[in-house]
């Protein structure tokens, strides 16, 4: 907020989604030129973020039409600020999304959303904390371009930024917590994989050892000469590999 005594001028960052299932934040850049008589605001973009308030005044109702440039002014903020919340409500679904998706089975996707809703957070962050010093600077202004009537207004303006910002903190720890929960998962599933594996491991053990052993080609070993000493050296095994699965089990290690 530049105040240059004959007119006002305020920069502010208007957020609007995509309409597709992504619903990533994108950000366009409004100007509003504050004057005696005049309100002027340029946008980059087309978009219909001020068409409630052109409804209101061609209606010709409300007080857009009764009171000053100044509250035009107000109004038009007001619906920046107020789409913040829809920007922040459609946020907050992505992110119950992603505390469902962790609950099924987490994967490279759900870590790539958790991301870039972080990012998005960071960059909302980012925006709307300048917005608090430049609407509590609107309302400090010695200029006679506001009226006091409107400082109210723009008190309103500043607790709704305020509380903006609260939410985009407390989606920033959400999104935290889900990522910690998101390793969390991942380390277990990689925990359980490696314990099967250890176990099988732990089971062939001993019979890759009764398989070495007899595998040795010396001359005089006197089981090789057994008739039933191939099928008594399966038996050992296999009877090897059961107790180990029953201790196992015993021990909740499986």
């Amino acid at each position: 907020m530049e105040d240059f005594c004959e007119y006002i001028y305020i920069v502010l960052k208007a957020f609007y989604s995509n309409n597709d299932q992504t619903n990533e934040i994108h950000s366009e850049q409004i100007s509003i030129v504050l004057g005696r008589t005049f309100v002027i605001s340029l946008q980059k973009k087309e978009t219909d973020i001020f068409r409630p308030i052109r409804e209101r005044v061609c209606a010709g109702k409300g007080q857009l039409r009764k009171s000053g440039a100044d509250y035009l002014a107000y109004a038009l903020i007001d619906s920046i600020v107020d789409n913040y919340f829809t920007i922040l409500e459609q946020a907050g679904e992505r992110i119950e999304i992603l505390e469902e998706s962790l609950d099924k089975s987490p994967s490279a996707e759900t870590l790539q959303a958790i991301q870039n809703l972080t990012r998005e957070m960071i960059f909302l962050r980012k925006t709307v904390w300048p917005l608090r010093e430049a609407i509590s600077s609107l309302e400090r202004t010695g200029c006679q371009l506001v009226d006091e009537s409107t400082d109210v207004y723009l008190k309103d303006i500043y607790d709704h930024t305020i509380q903006v910002i609260d939410t985009i903190e407390t989606f920033r720890d959400m999104l935290s917590s889900i990522l910690d929960i998101y390793l969390l998962s991942i380390s277990n599933r990689m925990n359980e994989i490696m314990k099967v594996l250890t176990v099988i491991a732990t089971v062939f053990m001993p019979l890759t050892f009764l398989a070495g052993v007899y595998g040795m080609n010396f001359k005089y070993m006197p089981e090789l000469e057994w008739h039933w000493g191939y099928f008594f050296i399966w038996g050992i095994m296999l009877a090897i590999a059961i107790v180990m699965l029953i201790y196992f089990r015993r021990k909740k290690w499986l």
